[in-house]
């Protein structure tokens, strides 16, 4: 922990009744940095005021989201932008603390799992169904519509240890696996849907290409992995009144699949006493704006 006198200062006045005192001093604790966490966390096990622990909560939120968007800033600069990476970034919003090393060996499990059943001669229909037998009927992983009553369901690690998640989260996880296993196979921006394409083995969405639609073998719904075809998905444009246009069927950016997690999981957070968190949430979607 960090000592000083001016930070065991500043403690003895978290508790001013003076909005403007506690301002100041807020921004001085927060100036410190993340490594300040520790001394507010003990300050916090040692105080019986109710507003200086709702304040002290407060302010490790703040230097842990301070910290977050940091993270986010590197994670969109990066070169790849590791969607695993990214949906583990939303995750530590609401679980600052979280350790990753567990989630990424659950991970591991399922594509070890997946590739010990896929064989070169496997069609990619074949292959898909491999893969959403593991998911969906080995690891008995299921998914619903989106409700934003359970934000939970948004968070991969959660996904992985309830076994719950739903269109959004579920369909993330698969494209994970699939680019873990060099599957061409990716998320479109089809609407109000987590819809996956996969490709023909050829497609390369960096090369220009004017019918991507055209290099659509068959869909699979994020939500349990079910396969579609071309008819069905043309029969769901026209239920919904919307024109079948080319960018519907290119794959999304992982900063845009990122961004529209951050945006759903927003959703959740809609009462008075949580109207924060989803300015948050929506502050970290609006730094992935392409």
């Amino acid at each position: 922990m960090l000592e000083t006198k001016e930070i065991n200062a500043l403690f003895t006045l978290i508790d001013d009744p003076d909005e403007e005192v506690y301002h100041t001093v807020s921004n001085r604790i927060i100036g410190f940095g993340k490594d300040i966490i520790p001394n507010l966390e003990n300050l916090w096990e040692n105080t019986l005021n109710e507003t200086a622990q709702d304040r002290i909560e407060m302010l490790i939120h703040n230097l842990q989201f301070s910290d977050l968007i940091q993270s986010f800033k590197d994670w969109r600069d990066s070169a790849y932008n590791d969607l695993l990476s990214g949906a583990l970034l939303v995750a530590k919003y609401q679980y600052p603390d979280l350790h990753t090393t567990p989630i990424l060996q659950d991970i591991e499990k399922i594509r070890r799992n997946v590739w010990l059943e896929l064989n070169n001669y496997l069609t990619p229909l074949e292959q898909a169904n491999v893969l959403s037998s593991i998911i969906f009927n080995y690891y008995n992983i299921s998914g619903g519509e989106v409700n934003y009553t359970y934000p939970e369901e948004f968070f991969i690690h959660k996904v992985l240890e309830s076994k719950k998640g739903n269109a959004v989260s579920n369909g993330i996880l698969y494209q994970i696996i699939c680019e873990q296993l060099d599957i061409n196979a990716r998320i479109i921006n089809i609407p109000k849907q987590m819809i996956i394409a996969f490709y023909h083995r050829d497609y390369n969405p960096e090369i220009t290409e004017t019918k991507p639609k055209e290099k659509i073998l068959f869909f699979v719904d994020g939500v349990n992995g079910r396969a579609y075809g071309h008819l069905d998905i043309e029969n769901y444009f026209k239920r919904i009144s919307v024109p079948s246009v080319p960018a519907y069927f290119k794959p999304i950016s992982h900063k845009r699949i990122i961004q529209i997690l951050l945006e759903e999981t927003s959703k959740c957070f809609d009462k008075t006493a949580n109207l924060y968190k989803q300015e948050e949430l929506l502050q970290l979607a609006n730094l992935l704006d392409d």
